[in-house]
């Protein structure tokens, strides 16, 4: 009977950690379909990088704990001793992946230009802007290059290849000024 039971645990274990397995090569393969559900915050508009909760995370985790649950029990340990064992082992393996898997994420490059940034750089007039109306400047941020329609914040004329600062934004218009 005793035989029995630990079968019964280890073959649980043994399913809990293929059941994983099967899930993080499902993800691997299907990728974001699964991380619809995924409770990362994006409070700035950029991501915030991998969720404790991703499904890949959690597959890992589920992975590890049948995995170590199992070798627990074929150790001759309990149940209880056991479970402890694939917890740790869970959360260390999970642990392992998300710290891995934060490493990618900060690695990561952005084109993305807010038009906040804008404000208090220095850009070239491209097109001119006539006294009271609109033209275009090239802003340069880092390795992107950024073209706004601008207006004269001092409502004068302003020609091509002029230097200028942007002093404010007005919707998709920035307001410039001659550069000193």
């Amino acid at each position: 009977m005793i035989f029995l039971e630990s079968t019964s645990a280890f073959v649980t274990f043994l399913a809990i950690a293929v059941f994983g397995f099967i899930f993080v090569v499902a993800s691997s393969i299907l990728g974001d379909v699964f991380d619809h559900g995924d409770f990362s915050h994006d409070a700035d508009g950029h991501g915030a990088g991998p969720s404790l909760l991703s499904s890949r995370i959690l597959s890992v985790f589920v992975t590890a704990f049948g995995a170590f649950g199992a070798i627990g029990i074929h150790l001759g340990h309990g149940v209880g001793v056991s479970t402890a064992m694939g917890f740790g082992g869970g959360v260390l393996f999970a642990g392992v992946i998300y710290a891995f898997a934060s490493f990618l994420y900060s690695q990561q490059a952005s084109s993305h230009v807010r038009t906040g940034d804008l404000v208090g750089n220095t850009a070239q007039v491209s097109v001119a802007i006539p006294k009271g109306g609109v033209g275009q400047v090239r802003c340069t941020l880092g390795d992107t290059v950024v073209e706004k329609v601008a207006r004269a914040a001092s409502n004068q004329e302003i020609p091509v290849n002029t230097l200028v600062k942007i002093q404010n934004l007005v919707g998709d218009v920035v307001l410039v000024d001659r550069a000193e």
